[in-house]
């Protein structure tokens, strides 16, 4: 916890997020349903846009804001128990979306934006080193496209990813979008939102 925010995101918060998609019925086809998934993806970014915004500020130093936004992880991307597969598959999409805005958060306060390339470019390096089946090479593209994102000299242009098949680039792409939206305007999603 740091003196500038209670807290910037709570078990208690992403618990209720659980319990809504335990409690709907939920269909990949439906758009109200692709909301919820995005609403609660929208919210954790909020959350580590929040955490960067203050280290920007200089209100947290380094080691705080890595401590925020590990903690903001481990709540995040604990394992989640439901009964329905499909619902599993769901959540899993959401955080496997969220590992890439973590892990780039992180890279950006450790080390700063990527020291070259544009955001198109380590995107388009991570699709070719998934078309190799190089998942590791991928993930460090995106995380280093997220650092540039958090920078904020240059833009995340999600058509990139019209030309190319769904895949783990896509699901950390969505996150790094996400991301993108809260830096620009950090506004709490409400829960009950519908």
């Amino acid at each position: 916890m740091t003196e500038a925010e209670e807290s910037y995101y709570s078990e208690e918060r992403w618990q209720n997020w659980l319990s809504r998609v335990a409690e709907e019925d939920l269909d990949p086809e439906s758009e109200e349903s692709a909301r919820l998934l995005f609403n609660m993806q929208d919210d954790a970014a909020i959350a580590v846009a929040k955490v960067l915004s203050a280290y920007k500020d200089e209100v947290v130093d380094d080691e705080t804001a890595l401590e925020e936004i590990r903690e903001i992880g481990e709540i995040v991307l604990s394992e989640v128990e439901f009964e329905s597969e499909e619902k599993l598959m769901l959540v899993d999409g959401v955080q496997m979306s969220l590992r890439c805005v973590f892990a780039a958060a992180e890279e950006y306060v450790a080390s700063g934006p990527a020291p070259e390339g544009t955001i198109r470019e380590h995107v388009e390096a991570a699709v070719a080193a998934e078309e190799e089946e190089d998942l590791d090479t991928a993930f460090a593209h995106v995380v280093q496209a997220g650092t540039l994102v958090i920078e904020d000299d240059d833009e995340l242009d999600v058509s990139v990813l019209e030309d190319i098949d769904y895949g783990l680039v896509s699901d950390w792409v969505s996150g790094l979008d996400s991301l993108q939206s809260a830096l620009a305007d950090p506004e709490v999603i409400e829960e009950d939102d519908e």
